[in-house]
Order: C-alpha cells, then sequence, then structure tokens
C-alpha cells in the first residue's frame, strides 16, 4: 500500500504508436484495481526512445484512454505530487540511483555507461498475484546466450536510462504499490527485484495480465485486423462495449454475467480473480457484445452514435426529425453488431435513394403488379395518407387478400422491397406505419405499384 495504505497503479506506455488493443487492455485492468480499491491510477509516459516519440502519439493514447473513458488520477496533463509523468523530464533521478548503486559497489562505470552487478547465490521469489509463486536463481535472472551471468545495463553510453532500471526507479518514486502489466514482461521482473534490493527499496506486488491472442491462437498482431482503439470506434464499435469485451479477456465478475458496464466492472473486479490462461480476441464475441450494447442504448443516445455513420453514406438523414429517426432504429430490433451495420441497414428509413440501387422491380410482371396496383389503391382510399398505423394497415391487408383470393406475401413481400430495397428488415407494416402514407406513396408510385 501506499504512504496512505491505498492502492496506487500505473500505466506507463510509450508514445511510439496509438494506443493498441494490448495497451488498452493493460490501462483497463489498473484502472478497474484502482477504481475497486479507491486508490490512484497515474499515467506516466515512457519517451526515452527519443528517435521514436513523439508529442502526437501521445496526445493519440490519451484520447483513446478518454474514449474508452479511463480517467486518470495523476499525469502529464493533471499533474500531481509524483511528477514529472514523463520519464525524459526525469533524468536526474535516475543518474542519482544510478550512482548509489557505484558507490555502494553493486554496480559500475563502462565510459559513460552505468552497469548493474549481478549477484550470485541469491534466491528472487516473484510472488505474482495471478500466476503464484515464481522462483529464480539470481545467475539465472539475466544471461548470455551461452548461459553465462550478464550484469545488467542501467544507463547507456548516451545517458538515457534502459526500460529495466527506470521502471524501478520511476515506480519506487510515484509509489506505486501494485505493478499490473503484460506476461511478458514476467522475464524483466526478476532482475527488477535484484535493483530494487540492491537500492534497499521496498519492492511491489505484481500481477501480470494473460496474453491476448487472436482467433488463431497466435500472439494478437495487426493481421488480426485492427489494433488501434480508434479503428475500433472508425468501425462502429461503442466505447461501452470495447470496455466490456476487453475486461471478459482474461475476468469476469462471476455469475454468468458477459454485458455490463464501467460500474459494475468496478465494484465487481478482483485482481486475484483474473486467469493467466491466454485470452483470445474473438470478434464474433465482440460484435455481439457491442450489439447487445447497441440494443440497450436510450433512443438518443442510439441516434447519436448512428448519424456520423449516415453522414459517412451520404444519406440525407437531417431532413427527419430527431423522433423520426429514433423510432426508426428503435425499430430495427436489435439488428446490426456496429452501429456502422445499423447505419447502413436503416439507411431505406432516411432516404430513398439507396432503395432505387437496390430494387428495380424487374421481376413483378404485369398481372401481379395489376393486382398490387388494386391492392394499394383499395388502401389509399381507405386510410388516404394520414394517420397509418401499423396494426390497422395488417388487418386491412389480411382482411382484403382473403376476399380476393391474394396471399397476404404476394402483397408483403413487393411492398417490403420498394419500401427499403431488401428481402429483410422489419415488419413491413411497422414500417410503413412509421414512414407515413406519403413516404409510402412516393416510393410505391416510383415502381408503379399505385
Amino acid at each position: 500500500m501506499g504512504a496512505d495504505g491505498k492502492v496506487r497503479v500505473r500505466f506507463a506506455p510509450s508514445p511510439t504508436g496509438a494506443l493498441h488493443i494490448g495497451g488498452a487492455h493493460t490501462a483497463l485492468f489498473n484502472w478497474l484495481w484502482a477504481r475497486r480499491t479507491g486508490g490512484s491510477f497515474i499515467l506516466r509516459i515512457e519517451d526515452t526512445d527519443r528517435e521514436r516519440s513523439t508529442a502526437e502519439y501521445e496526445r493519440t493514447i490519451m484520447d483513446g484512454m478518454r474514449w474508452l473513458g479511463l480517467d486518470w488520477d495523476e499525469g502529464p496533463d493533471k499533474g500531481g505530487d509524483h511528477g514529472p509523468y514523463r520519464q525524459s523530464e526525469r533524468m536526474d533521478g535516475y543518474r542519482e540511483a544510478a550512482m548509489a548503486l557505484v558507490r555502494s559497489d553493486r554496480a559500475y562505470m563502462d565510459g559513460r555507461a552505468v552497469i548493474f552487478r549481478v549477484p550470485s547465490g541469491e534466491n528472487i521469489l516473484l510472488d505474482d498475484v495471478i500466476y503464484g509463486a515464481i522462483n529464480v536463481a539470481s545467475e539465472k535472472s539475466s544471461v548470455n546466450q551461452d548461459g553465462s551471468v550478464k550484469d545488467i545495463v542501467l544507463i547507456k553510453s548516451d545517458g538515457m536510462p534502459t526500460y529495466n532500471f527506470a521502471v524501478v526507479v520511476d515506480d519506487h518514486s510515484m509509489g506505486v504499490t501494485c505493478v499490473i502489466r503484460g506476461e511478458d514482461h514476467i522475464a524483466n521482473t526478476p532482475k527488477q527485484i535484484l535493483i530494487y534490493r540492491a537500492l534497499g527499496w521496498e519492492t511491489p506486488q505484481f500481477a501480470h495480465l494473460p496474453m491476448i491472442l487472436g482467433s488463431d491462437k497466435k500472439k494478437l498482431s495487426k493481421r488480426h485486423g485492427a489494433t488501434s482503439v480508434f479503428e475500433y470506434s472508425d468501425m462502429g464499435y461503442l466505447p461501452d462495449a470495447v470496455f466490456n469485451f476487453l475486461a471478459l479477456l482474461g475476468w469476469t465478475p462471476g455469475g454468468g454475467v458477459e454485458i455490463f458496464g464501467r460500474e459494475l466492472a468496478a465494484r465487481a473486479f478482483e485482481l486475484s480473480n483474473v486467469t493467466k490462461k491466454p485470452a483470445v480476441f474473438d470478434t464474433d464475441k465482440l460484435n455481439y457484445v457491442n450489439q447487445e450494447h447497441l440494443k440497450a442504448m436510450s433512443p438518443a443516445a442510439r441516434r447519436e452514435a448512428v448519424e456520423p455513420f449516415w453522414r459517412d453514406l451520404g444519406l440525407r438523414y437531417e431532413r427527419h426529425p430527431r423522433e423520426y429517426t429514433e423510432n426508426a432504429l428503435t425499430l430495427m430490433g436489435g439488428r446490426g453488431r456496429t452501429t456502422r451495420e445499423l447505419a447502413e441497414y436503416s439507411d431505406y428509413f432516411v432516404d430513398f435513394e439507396p432503395v432505387k440501387s437496390r430494387y428495380d422491380a424487374s421481376e413483378t410482371d404485369g398481372p401481379h403488379r395489376g393486382t398490387l396496383r388494386e391492392f394499394f389503391g383499395a388502401l389509399y382510399d381507405k386510410f388516404g395518407t394520414s394517420g397509418w398505423e401499423a396494426a390497422k394497415l395488417e388487418e386491412f391487408a389480411r382482411e382484403w387478400c382473403g376476399e380476393n383470393g391474394v396471399s397476404l406475401k404476394e402483397i408483403a413481400m413487393p411492398m417490403r422491397l420498394a419500401l427499403s430495397g431488401r428481402k429483410v428488415s422489419p415488419g413491413v407494416f411497422e414500417m410503413a406505419g412509421l414512414m407515413g402514407g406519403e413516404e409510402c406513396r412516393a416510393r410505391l408510385s416510383y415502381y408503379q405499384f399505385v
């Protein structure tokens, strides 16, 4: 625990690229543990790779975290009592710690570089919260290819600290109580424990998260699809759904619950319940989770999420009242796994042009067209163009078909195609009721059904 008895965790990305799924997963689990325990979540920027680190990537990482709803308590933009929060601004601390090790003969100079002497005969116990106890002999913590002991570089000849040294100095000086990171860092941990010991510092808890694999059971990479969280936004995934899905990669709130929000996750999260079994990034599961969140949204929020994709498709949705577009998306009844798909599937509600591009009524022969003209003529004689209600339209259609020896399908399918250009849609009479008599007449007239 920190000096005040509270948990302090950190996410420490390198600003050499956008926030990818692996990084977002690590940030999310750190955030969950901080929120679960009432502790602090620190954002630290590890920008010692001077050639590849950029301010633009730093902003992109922060924007990605904000999109996911992962707010931090201390960081480069917020400050705090343990700053600075960029490694490039912490160089004096690394040099001081390295020189302390040189003075105690735990490290030595090699030109301008500072090298840590790896001791022999020591047992290193890593009591990992997730992986359990891991014992490593100090001689095995850092080895050359031939198996001989390899001393650890702390400060390179250019004056920059190495990862294994900087992370120890930073985590200690920032009061980090639990280091939560990917399991690929397990191999680094014994080296870091040796440095903690040599400096006389208390070692934090360690918790290494399961590896994320693609559907082919290989380590997740760009070949498995989008990796930046913003790519998922562009693909029509909701931030709440991506958060939910990432939380399920190695953890579950229990009770068979799979669909949940941030508050439930923060209440239920327990770090020791995270599995060490590799998690599979299953796009089908992501689609399912996203669809469930999409269905659970308020009509206004759902419309707001879909509008950018209608705009991308060039659809004239602005002509319609908000209540109409909200009702149209509600009527879609869960169709569409993403907001992009929902925008595509619902295009006919907001614009007739896509319908005309999909359907030309060429399969409707003369006699059938005559039957359709009789039916729709009777329908408009009965109802006019106002006050269309789905139940009344359907009741009239069934009665007319029964009286005229026509199957309802002979009427309903051409009507569905004329209104939507699709063979699959919500109920045709519900669709017609929402569109209204005037809009339906315009579309039916285009195909000469009235």
